[in-house]
């Protein structure tokens, strides 16, 4: 199966690590991407898992955010920046770009997002979101 992040490697090599343990990640991209493949498959405990704990979503914006995420499909994603977040770095952005279908037409959630340490693992911690 290819990964949803990255149609050039296979999920099992790629994502998929991520998803089974996350302190495999090795970048704040790494993560990203992990995170992206997590919402097409509605992968929640590993959208809260990576998501820092003073932004993590409530039970009830879960629920919401799984219903949205599996009504929708999604189509590709593109890494266009990456700053810092390396395994030398505590901190680090990537600005990216996620389609999805929805309602017959194409959608893009532009997101410049700001990645952090914490429990020795990376996390997501907000997003400054374009949406074009």
């Amino acid at each position: 199966m290819q990964c949803p992040c990255n149609i050039d490697k296979e999920y099992s090599k790629c994502c998929q690590k991520a998803h089974q343990n996350i302190y495999s990640v090795s970048s704040a991209e790494v993560l990203m991407r992990s995170r992206y493949s997590a919402f097409v498959f509605a992968n929640m405990e590993y959208l809260q898992k990576s998501h820092h704990s003073k932004t993590r979503p409530s039970k009830k914006e879960n629920r919401d955010i799984k219903k949205w995420t599996k009504s929708v499909k999604w189509l590709k994603l593109e890494v266009l920046n990456t700053i810092y977040g390396t395994l030398n770095d505590a901190t680090g952005t990537v600005e990216f770009k996620a389609y999805f279908m929805e309602n017959s037409a194409i959608n893009c959630i532009h997101e410049n997002s700001k990645f952090t340490i914490e429990n020795n693992h990376w996390v997501y911690v907000r997003a400054n979101e374009e949406t074009n």
